[in-house]
């Protein structure tokens, strides 16, 4: 898991190369203004999913991990807080894996929390487990899918 800032995003381009075409998107295009719902980029290899979601709080908030795909979250109206746990360390399945979906769902608690501000990303990686919307009202957001391979 890695969160920063948006202008610090090139720090992270060696790590992926998706990364590249994920931010250059975000460079050249104003999200708050985009309709809700899936954006192709590149195929399926780099897709953006416009959200907006309400909040359910840190006590219902589920932990979610993804194996074919990263996750570049970030919160374009208000701070959105995001539970995590390392996927290694979960234990409890709630809802096994579905590969058609990529993600399964743990009912283990997050082991820390994560506010990600407006002007800033967070980047989940395979081993990253994470429960989106930990927080109140409403969330307007975007994600940013990578495929790993």
């Amino acid at each position: 898991m890695i969160l920063d800032r948006i202008e610090n995003a090139s720090r992270y381009f060696a790590m992926h190369p998706r990364l590249v075409t994920a931010f250059d998107y975000l460079a050249h295009r104003d999200l708050a203004a985009l309709a809700d719902g899936r954006t192709e980029i590149d195929g399926p290899r780099v897709y953006l999913i416009m959200a907006h979601a309400a909040g359910v709080g840190r006590q219902a908030a589920r932990l979610e991990a993804h194996r074919k795909y990263l996750d570049v979250q970030i919160p374009l109206g208000a701070p959105e807080t995001i539970g995590w746990r390392p996927a290694s360390l979960c234990r409890s399945v709630s809802k096994a894996y579905d590969s058609a979906a990529d993600i399964e769902f743990f009912s283990d608690p997050p082991s820390s929390w994560i506010t990600v501000e407006p002007g800033c990303f967070l980047l989940l990686l395979p081993q990253d487990a994470h429960a989106p919307l930990a927080c109140e009202g409403t969330i307007h957001k975007a994600i940013f899918k990578l495929a790993v391979d």
